[in-house]
């Protein structure tokens, strides 16, 4: 669709980089601090075995081979000439500072304008901090890091055994602030224990920390999963399409219009899951939201507060 509501990641990337971009993802053979007993154990109830990567290569072949192996595939695929390494699956800095060094600076390529790299908010430390601000000055590649904070509601958070608070997430988006690095920020707003005004809340927050970028996903329950197991016996009654859709626009007014958005209804294999998106193509939501939001003339940050207190100061 052409009239797009809001802010389009695609859109940032062109701006930025003056092409298309696209992200070359990378597998580790990692764990997080939530599985092997560092502060929980099981993981998230709605994370796979594979820690949230479905398509991935294997963790067996090098950075190096991975990097090179995608972008044989996506570059042919779209004609693109330049990428991102996207570090995806479960919590890439939760190792020792001398393998991040390695894993890291084995994207200094002609081809990589990004590293994003996806981990939980209790992984962010300031020595790898230091170091990818030198790597950063020095090959002129800009550094993502993607955290997942899910919701703003604590009691949710409880539940999904996260491990990890309300409060943790805000001290790493602060940390990560402070060396200049974007911060993409993943939610689901589909949670059945939330409701609009956990959504709006979650919006703000993102707002006052400064974040950057999103990704909205409904919430995919993958079989042999707890959430799977409480699906199965009806412990939690799934919010239907037409709540997502609503608790999505209302998310996207309340976000600040320079917020790049990544995704707003993301896409799990069908064989993994044992619910994915009212059983609905992924693409069909999204345009949904948007002739929704263009029907009704709503457009991104409509209601932020910065909009608001814009218009003070010009008054």
């Amino acid at each position: 669709m052409n009239n797009n509501p809001y802010y389009s990641v695609s859109k940032y990337y062109k701006d930025t980089y003056g092409e298309k971009v696209y992200k070359l993802p990378i597998k580790l053979s990692l764990t997080c601090p939530n599985r092997d007993g560092a502060c929980g154990v099981g993981g998230c109830i709605f994370c796979s075995e594979s820690g949230g990567s479905f398509e991935n290569l294997p963790s067996f072949l090098t950075v190096d081979q991975q990097l090179e192996k995608n972008k044989g595939y996506i570059g042919r695929r779209y004609k693109a000439k330049k990428f991102i390494a996207y570090f995806q699956n479960f919590s890439n800095t939760y190792m020792s500072l001398r393998d991040f060094k390695e894993v890291i600076s084995a994207c200094n390529k002609d081809y990589i304008v990004a590293i994003s790299i996806s981990t939980r908010s209790d992984c962010v430390s300031r020595d790898k901090l230091v170091f990818l601000e030198e790597f950063s000055r020095e090959t002129g590649i800009d550094i993502t890091f993607e955290l997942g904070l899910q919701t703003a509601n604590y009691r949710s958070l409880d539940i999904l055994n996260r491990g990890e608070s309300l409060a943790d997430y805000i001290l790493a988006v602060q940390m990560i602030n402070e060396y200049k690095f974007r911060v993409c920020t993943h939610l689901i707003l589909s949670l059945p224990w939330d409701d609009l005004r956990d959504v709006v809340e979650t919006a703000r927050i993102v707002n006052v920390l400064g974040v950057k970028e999103i990704k909205i996903h409904s919430l995919f329950i993958v079989k042999n999963t707890k959430l799977a197991k409480m699906y199965e016996e009806n412990k939690i009654q799934m919010i239907s399409k037409e709540e997502y859709e609503n608790n999505v626009i209302e998310f996207l007014r309340y976000i600040d219009k320079d917020v790049a958005v990544a995704r707003i209804v993301g896409r799990a294999p069908e064989e993994e899951t044992i619910f994915c998106n009212w059983d609905t193509s992924w693409w069909k939501i999204r345009d949904e939201i948007i002739q929704t939001m263009n029907d009704k003339g709503i457009v991104q940050g409509d209601k932020s507060k910065k909009i608001i207190f814009d218009k003070i100061k010009e008054d």
